[in-house]
């Protein structure tokens, strides 16, 4: 369905240029939104920045995730209070879960954003970006996040997803943007030709583009002549 995640952001930056944003800025989610972001950011001609979201692991199995937890001047969570109930996970494990979750976000905007402050939201048309949705957890999480940040408007912007975790995340956006939603949906990978995984280091370099590009001055353009 898509070639890589480059490929899948020009499809989306052109789609979302359709819907005419007013001043918008796009957050990706590191690692794989990243590449998605950027080139759907050039599209736009609209700046580029990352929202971290890390999971809550369940005590004893951490690939069980409790909820998830987005950085910001008001971190915000969002949990799966069944699976709590379930487990009896204590609010003390849940906090220090969630200060080590924190502690792993803000390191990581360090490395991805090089001493860079991160992007001022407010009164802007936020538009969130990854390589796709699986369950949607983390992008709730995102969602909530950004409009904490004070965002004018919240856009969620995705190349392929199931259709239920689409129709579930409606509520969380002013409006959901999804090229493809097949009806049979295992694993986002298996709609890019290449899926290999995306490294800090190519995080930090698109990052490091973009600002660049947004630093640059507006092109001159060259006068009218008559002939």
């Amino acid at each position: 369905m898509f070639l890589d995640r480059r490929q899948a952001g020009r499809q989306l930056g052109l789609a979302l240029k359709r819907m005419r944003l007013e001043n918008p800025v796009v957050l990706a989610l590191p690692r794989g939104g990243v590449p998605v972001g950027f080139e759907a950011a050039r599209i736009l001609d609209a700046p580029l920045d990352i929202v971290v979201v890390r999971k809550l692991g369940a005590p004893g199995q951490h690939e069980l995730g409790l909820g998830a937890i987005v950085d910001g001047d008001n971190p915000q969570s969002v949990l799966n209070q069944q699976i709590i109930d379930q487990l009896d996970v204590s609010p003390q494990y849940i906090a220090a879960e969630t200060e080590s979750e924190l502690k792993e976000i803000r390191r990581r905007q360090d490395t991805y954003r090089k001493g860079r402050p991160p992007l001022d939201v407010a009164g802007r048309t936020a538009v969130l970006v990854d390589d796709g949705i699986a369950t949607g957890g983390t992008i709730r999480a995102a969602l909530r996040g950004i409009r904490r940040m004070g965002a004018k408007g919240v856009v969620l912007a995705v190349p392929v997803a199931p259709r239920d975790a689409v129709d579930a995340l409606r509520g969380e956006a002013d409006a959901v943007l999804c090229l493809e939603t097949p009806d049979s949906f295992f694993a986002i990978g298996e709609f890019y030709e290449d899926f290999s995984q995306t490294t800090d280091q190519e995080v930090i370099e698109l990052l490091e583009a973009a600002h660049r590009r947004e630093s640059q001055p507006p092109a001159r353009k060259r006068p009218l002549t008559n002939r």
